[in-house]
């Protein structure tokens, strides 16, 4: 089943494990990294790819320890979102940097401090849940020179609700009936849910302005 019917099978959680195989957990760890890291990364299925982990290490189709799994792509999220960090820091004020420029304006840069220096922690940890959202908010957190402890600490903490949380939840309801029949539905319902909190703080936020 393709989770993402827009993009090729392979590039679905099944299609990577099935062309994998055996190195599935070693792909699925780059895949984490590469997702958290750089652009190219939102395109991976994150979501899908953590939850179907903890469905294939309970069924027995990865033989690999769940604790082993999920110490592994914790590491490489949270690796992850300190590279894109970096990579935002050191070459985001160089593309920003042109005052003639009509889209990449030095005045973009000020914006992005602004926003995290409100928003940062929160902004951190509840991007972790939204796709394409948690790629491109850490390079944005490195460009608008979000404090480097500060990223790293709520990138961890984001981390352990996504990758632990969701993968554990994918071994506790992986073999159930109902669930495989509708792991596309559940999948994109845990992404509903998790923009509630952002849009509420939105709402939050104008609704004290006014």
């Amino acid at each position: 089943m393709n989770l993402i019917a827009l993009l090729p099978s392979w590039l679905s959680a099944e299609g990577l494990f099935d062309a994998l195989g055996s190195w599935a957990l070693v792909g699925f760890t780059i895949v984490i990294f590469l997702e958290c890291a750089i652009f190219v990364g939102m395109f991976f299925p994150g979501d899908s790819l953590l939850f179907l982990t903890g469905l294939l290490v309970t069924s027995g189709k990865m033989t690999e320890p769940l604790w082993l799994v999920i110490a592994l792509l914790y590491v490489a999220a949270v690796v992850g979102n300190i590279v894109g960090y970096q990579l935002g820091y050191a070459i985001g004020p160089k593309l920003f940097n042109r005052p003639n420029s009509r889209i990449l304006k030095p005045v973009y840069i000020e914006k992005t401090e602004e926003f995290f220096a409100k928003y940062g922690p929160r902004a951190i940890i509840l991007a972790r849940f939204v796709p394409i959202v948690r790629t491109l908010i850490t390079a944005m957190a490195g460009i608008g020179r979000m404090n480097r402890k500060t990223f790293i600490v709520n990138s961890a903490i984001g981390a352990i609700f996504w990758v632990i949380g969701i993968t554990l939840l994918g071994a506790a309801l992986g073999n159930n009936d109902f669930v495989r029949a509708n792991l596309e539905i559940v999948l994109l319902s845990f992404v509903a849910l998790s923009i509630v909190p952002i849009a509420l703080e939105i709402y939050r936020h104008r609704k004290n302005s006014n």
